[in-house]
């Protein structure tokens, strides 16, 4: 899927340049770098997310029988 988005001139120049010294294209190192960042945001999730009951001190039985008689 092609998108478009704004980039600094600046950024730009320093792509240019890593693209030459890498051989790849400007195209290549946008997509490697948002398949980087997506990759190491959703790692950063997942570790926020575990254990998170865990250090409650709470019984997961006791929780859900709770929580159930609630219905």
């Amino acid at each position: 899927m092609r998108t478009l988005i704004d980039i600094g001139e600046a950024d730009l120049e320093a792509l240019d340049r890593l693209a030459r010294e890498e051989n790849v294209s400007r195209a290549s190192l946008i997509r490697a770098a948002v398949r980087d960042y997506l990759r190491r945001n959703a790692k950063e999730k997942q570790a926020e997310a575990f254990g998170l009951w865990g250090e409650g001190g709470i019984d997961g039985l006791k929780f859900q029988e709770e929580i159930r008689g609630e219905w």
